[in-house]
Formats: structure tokens, C-alpha cells, sequence
């Protein structure tokens, strides 16, 4: 803490740097260590409650078993090679999806944020397709692509559109005026212009629309395997619910928590290798 020397100058009141200024780095890694020991301990001691209370009794573990039950049927599925084609099946479709998704609403929003005229054209429309519910297109998509991979992927893909898209329209409309002055001012050309002024102002605020959307194309994918898939982990929590073998269908829950957070983490590493000039803030409330 700041304190302030009881010490004067004449007037002049001396201020001494507390402990955070003196050692930064050493404040610095004790912040983070709490903050790691929290975001471990929170959910661990959840599962040692959830545990105790199988095992006594308060709960019944037909319905919720214990996280000891879960954890072997999820090795014995995993070892057996059972629980594996189902990950890759939903990990495909959500990496194709995103794919699609992020390339097609990145270009469009980089579009619409740069032409004012192509915004007023467009806007209305994406506006109103976005409050639609992602799943009531699954319909439409079956009757486009069939049964197979197609709605899937498409599905996702759609949804990662309007957050990809948004995200990056407001970006590069929120790029600084003076920005695009200096670019003109040098004689930038259009690429030029995109690559050294749009580009870096908006990329930071552009990931984190991609890391959102990461983890909601998880979310959708699992809901669309539920209804119209003969695979993936969407549709073994499902079947695995129908068959009341409620250990599998929470093997297929946590493979589906372990895939979001990994995917959402691997976007933000991503986004810290492209965006290096981006502030970092030292928890994890940014990407």
C-alpha cells in the first residue's frame, strides 16, 4: 500500500512507492498464484461435495453418480477406443463450421464497417436473421444439404457468422478517424490501407468476437447432434439419457466442458500470437 511520509519539505508532502511499486513482478506472481488457486479450488471442492454426497446417500446416484463412477467409465470408454470417434465427429464439425463461419463474417464485416453504403444495404437484414434461433435453421438445412455432415457444419458456421461479423464491423468503425487520415495523407492504397491501418486497429476486438463464438459453436453443434446426428457427443448424451445410463451421459458432458474450454483457449492463444501490439491484462478477463 502507498503511504505517504510523515516527512515535509516545506510543503511538500513526500510520497513513498508501497510494496506493488517496489516489486512488481514478485506482486505480480502472487496475484497470479492466487488467482490460479482459486479457479482450481472452486470447482475441485464442487466435486468433492458432489462426491460426499453420492456416497452418503443425499443424492441418488442412479441419477447423479459420482464423480468417481463417471471418471472410470469415461477411462474404460477411453481406453476401449469407444468414446474417441464420437470427440472427432463433433471436433470436426466444429472446425469446419468455425472455419466457414469466421472467414465468411470477417469479410463481410470488414465490408460493411468500410462502406457505409454496403452497411445501409445489408444491415437490416443481418439484423433481423440474427434474433432468429440458431436451431430453427436446422430444418432449413436438412432440406439443403440432406442428412450427413452438411447441416451440421452449416449450422455451426451460421452461428459463428453474426458473432465474427458483428464483432468486426464495429471494429473497424470504431477505427480512429485520424488513423485513416494519416494512411490517406502518406498515399496508402487499399491494401495498404487494410494492412497497416485496419488490420492492427481492429484485429484485437475482432478475436474476441472469434473467442466467444468459439465457445458458442460448441454449444450449437452439441444441441444439433441431439436432434439430427447418429454420432458425436451431442447425440451420446442424448441416447445415453433414453437408455438411463446417465454415468455415459455425463462422460459425454465433461468431453464437451474439456472441448469448449479448449477450443476457447486455443483461439486466444491465437489471438495473442497474431495481435502482439495488443494490451495484455494480467487475469483472464481479455483475450
Amino acid at each position: 500500500m502507498t503511504t505517504v511520509a510523515p516527512e515535509t519539505t516545506g510543503s511538500v508532502l513526500v510520497r513513498r512507492p508501497g510494496p506493488r511499486e517496489l516489486h512488481p513482478a514478485r506482486t505480480h506472481r502472487r496475484r497470479r498464484a492466487l488467482e490460479l488457486s482459486l479457479a482450481a479450488a472452486v470447482p475441485l471442492l464442487l466435486v468433492l461435495l458432489w462426491q460426499l454426497a453420492a456416497v452418503q446417500g443425499w443424492i441418488d446416484d442412479r441419477v447423479y453418480p459420482a464423480p468417481s463412477t463417471i471418471l472410470a467409465d469415461g477411462w474404460d470408454r477411453a481406453t476401449a477406443g469407444e468414446l474417441w470417434p464420437d470427440v472427432w465427429a463433433t471436433t470436426q464439425r466444429v472446425l469446419a463450421g468455425y472455419a466457414v463461419g469466421t472467414a465468411a463474417g470477417y469479410l463481410l464485416g470488414l465490408l460493411m464497417g468500410s462502406l457505409s453504403l454496403v452497411r445501409a444495404a445489408l444491415e437490416p437484414l443481418l439484423d433481423a436473421l440474427y434474433v432468429v434461433p440458431k436451431l430453427a435453421l436446422l430444418p432449413v438445412f436438412l432440406n439443403m444439404f440432406g442428412l450427413g455432415e452438411g447441416p451440421q457444419v452449416a449450422l455451426v458456421a451460421a452461428t459463428v457468422f453474426f458473432f465474427v461479423w458483428i464483432s468486426t464491423m464495429s471494429a473497424v468503425m470504431a477505427v480512429p478517424d485520424g488513423h485513416r487520415d494519416a494512411g490517406r495523407v502518406f498515399g496508402a492504397s487499399p491494401w495498404q490501407m487494410f494492412r497497416h491501418v485496419l488490420l492492427p486497429a481492429s484485429l484485437p476486438a475482432v478475436l474476441v468476437g472469434a473467442r466467444i463464438a468459439a465457445g458458442v459453436a460448441v454449444l450449437v453443434i452439441v444441441a444439433s447432434e441431439q436432434i439430427a446426428a447418429t454420432d458425436g457427443l451431442g447425440h451420446l448424451i442424448f441416447d445415453s439419457r433414453a437408455l438411463f445410463q446417465n454415468d455415459v451421459m455425463f462422460v459425454g458432458i465433461v468431453c464437451v466442458a474439456v472441448l469448449g474450454v479448449l477450443f476457447s483457449e486455443l483461439v486466444r492463444f491465437v489471438g495473442r500470437l497474431l495481435t502482439p501490439w495488443a494490451p495484455r491484462d494480467r487475469g483472464r478477463g481479455q483475450s
